[in-house]
């Protein structure tokens, strides 16, 4: 396995530390997605022609929370370069050695700001659409050399960067958003993980060219919520009492 980061090499490292003591093999690489050489330098170096590669999966994202008039060129070649064109460069190099096994996995990780319109995410929110659109298209192409190619689209995942939006002024306090997922709570890195790790199994083997979400059910609700009834759901109270 090989697993890249950008700046948190010391997070990279206990990773692959804690692979290799539970048994595995794994290894760092620090890759710039932004760099079309460091990705070639990264399939170069981790994987030469002939190597085997059977699952990419393409992670990382990166932009700006900024509106519309905010925006600059050189933010929105950033963002494309990070989010979309990365991924289509990845894909190019992994299908490359799929195609000689005959089978491969790709998949992709998205967000909700894909399908769902909220404030200050237009330039990611707008990538992540792009790469689901390429899921697609490579899902069809790439299907015939035996690699599929898909996407799971998170919803509220606990991490670094949902708390860094969510403290934007203005920006409703996480425990109002949490309050309209219908399972109640928000995701964990985890369950994006089991979605990708599901994709990426024999079980998923005629699943190709889909987005898979994993939300909550965050997507599926609109205003009003629940929480804004003043009253429980039928869930948690199921024969109306007060």
């Amino acid at each position: 396995m090989v697993l890249t980061y950008r700046r948190e090499e010391d997070a990279a490292t206990r990773v692959v530390d804690s692979i290799v003591a539970a048994g595995g093999t794994a290894r760092a690489h620090r890759l710039e997605l932004e760099s079309e050489d460091d990705i070639d330098r990264l399939f170069a170096d981790e994987f030469p022609p002939s190597s085997r590669l059977d699952i990419l999966v393409a992670n990382a994202a990166a932009s700006v929370f900024r509106p519309l008039e905010d925006l600059s060129s050189r933010n929105l070649e950033r963002s494309w370069a990070t989010n979309v064109r990365s991924f289509v460069l990845l894909a190019q190099h992994a299908a490359e050695r799929m195609r000689e096994a005959g089978s491969g996995r790709i998949v992709a990780v998205t967000s909700y700001g894909s399908h769902r319109a909220f404030p200050l995410y237009g330039a990611i929110g707008s990538d992540k659409a792009a790469v689901e659109s390429w899921v697609r298209h490579l899902a069809a192409e790439l299907g015939p050399s035996g690699i599929t190619v898909n996407a799971v689209n998170g919803g509220l995942i606990d991490t670094d960067s949902l708390h860094y939006f969510y403290g934007h002024e203005n920006v409703p306090g996480l425990e109002v958003m949490t309050s309209r997922i219908p399972l109640g709570r928000l995701g964990r890195a985890d369950d994006i993980a089991e979605a990708v790790r599901f994709l990426s199994s024999p079980g998923a083997a005629y699943i190709t060219g889909h987005t898979l979400v994993v939300d909550g059910g965050l997507t599926v609700v609109a205003p009003p919520f629940w929480s804004e009834l003043g009253q429980d759901s039928p869930a948690t109270n199921p024969k109306g009492n007060p």
